[in-house]
C-alpha cells in the first residue's frame, strides 16, 4: 500500500524555538526512520506527510494515501491528539490507531477514569480541581496520601518531586502551583502505593489482545521513587525494565489493561499503566492510544522485543488491525 506517515517530529519544534519539555512528547527521527524502514521492508510504499497543519495542506491540495499511519501528538488543547484523526476523517482516508473521540477522550485523564469506572474497573478516588478556590477541598472530597499532575498532558509532563502529597497543608499550595504553571486542571488522585507496570494491547474491540506486561522498577539511587518527568529522561541510569514473574498477578493486569482498552474503545495497539493499590488489587491510572514506537527505548517495541516478537512484526500488526477499517476495493487493489 502507498502509506503517508503523519507525525510531530522534536527536532523541527526545538529548531522553531520551543522548549525541550514542550515537545517531550513528539518523535526523533530515529523513531520515524525505523517506522519508515519497517513499512518499506513489509513491502509497503511510506511517504513522509509531517504534522497535521501539514496534512492539511497536502490533502487541500490533492494528495491521498491507501492508509496513513498516524502518530501525529498536535501541540495545542485538549483535543490536540484528535486533530490529525478528524482531517483524515473528513476526507475518508482510513488510518492507524484511535478515532478523534478516543484521542480526545483518553488525553483528559478525568473523563478516561470516569468511564473506566462506570465500568465496574477498579481506578483510585480523584477529583478534578480547576481554580485554586477549589484546591482546599480535595484534602475532604480525596483519601489521602494523594497524587497530583496536570489533567492533559503526557510523557510525565508535570510530575515531579512534589506529586506525591503525604500532608494534607501541602496539598493546596502544589495544586495551585500546577494550576500555575500548565494552565488546565490538576487532577488529584489517591496514591497507589504498590508496584507499577505498563501493558501493551494490540488489535480492535473483540480482536484486541494484551501484547505483553512489564513492571516499572525505580531504583534506589534515583532521586525520588515515583515515575515522575526526570525519571523518564534518564531511564537508562534511573530505571529497570522486567517482565513480571507471577502469572497470576499477570493475567490480573492483562485482563484489567484489555478491559478499559475496550471500554475506552482504542483502536490497533496502545498502552495501559496500571498500579497496585494498598490491598495488592492492580488498578488503572491511564491509556496511551498513541503509544511511543521508538524501537529500542519506547515501552510498546520494548514489551514487543521481551515477548519474542521484532519491531518489523509489531508495525505489521499495527498495519494489519488498521486494513481491516479500509474499503474492499482498496484492500483488493
Amino acid at each position: 500500500m502507498h502509506i503517508g506517515l503523519c507525525y510531530d517530529l522534536r527536532a523541527d519544534y526545538l529548531a522553531a524555538g520551543f522548549a525541550p519539555e514542550d515537545v517531550a512528547e513528539f518523535d526523533s527521527e530515529e523513531t520515524l526512520g525505523a517506522i519508515e524502514s519497517a513499512l518499506a521492508r513489509l513491502g509497503h510504499q511510506p511517504e513522509r506527510i509531517g504534522n497535521a497543519r501539514r496534512l492539511c495542506e497536502r490533502l487541500a491540495g490533492g494528495a491521498r494515501w491507501d492508509l496513513v499511519f498516524n502518530i501525529a501528538e498536535g501541540l495545542y488543547g485538549r483535543c490536540r491528539e484528535a486533530q490529525a484523526p478528524a482531517l483524515l476523517e473528513l476526507y475518508d482516508i482510513p488510518y492507524t490507531f484511535s478515532d478523534p473521540l478516543t484521542c480526545a477522550l483518553t488525553l483528559d485523564k478525568a473523563l478516561a477514569k470516569r468511564l473506566v469506572r462506570a465500568a465496574g474497573l477498579n481506578t483510585p478516588a480523584d477529583l478534578l480541581v480547576a481554580d485554586p478556590a477549589a484546591a482546599v477541598q480535595a484534602a475532604a472530597r480525596v483519601p489521602g496520601p494523594w497524587f497530583i499532575k496536570p489533567n492533559t498532558e503526557g510523557t510525565g509532563k508535570g510530575i515531579d518531586g512534589q506529586s506525591r502529597v503525604e500532608q494534607a497543608a501541602d496539598l493546596a499550595p502544589r495544586i495551585q502551583r500546577l494550576l500555575m504553571l500548565y494552565r488546565q486542571p490538576v487532577l488529584v488522585e489517591s496514591y497507589l502505593p504498590g508496584r507499577e507496570f505498563t501493558v501493551g494491547i494490540v488489535g480492535t474491540g473483540a480482536h484486541a489482545r494484551p501484547l505483553g506486561c512489564m513492571e516499572i522498577l525505580i531504583r534506589p539511587d534515583a532521586p525520588n521513587q515515583d515515575y515522575t518527568y526526570d525519571i523518564k529522561d534518564c531511564y537508562e541510569q534511573y530505571v529497570t525494565y522486567e517482565r513480571p514473574a507471577e502469572n497470576e498477578l499477570r493475567a490480573e493486569l492483562e485482563t484489567l489493561a484489555l478491559a478499559a482498552y475496550r471500554v475506552l474503545e482504542c483502536r490497533d495497539a496502545g498502552r495501559v499503566d496500571l498500579r497496585l493499590d494498598a490491598n495488592g488489587r492492580p488498578a488503572f491510572m491511564e491509556v496511551n492510544p498513541l503509544a511511543g514506537l521508538h524501537p529500542r527505548h519506547s515501552d510498546l517495541p520494548m514489551i514487543a522485543r521481551q515477548e519474542g516478537g521484532s519491531f518489523d512484526q509489531l508495525i505489521a500488526t499495527i498495519v494489519a488491525s488498521a486494513r481491516e477499517r479500509m474499503p474492499a476495493q482498496v484492500i483488493a487493489a
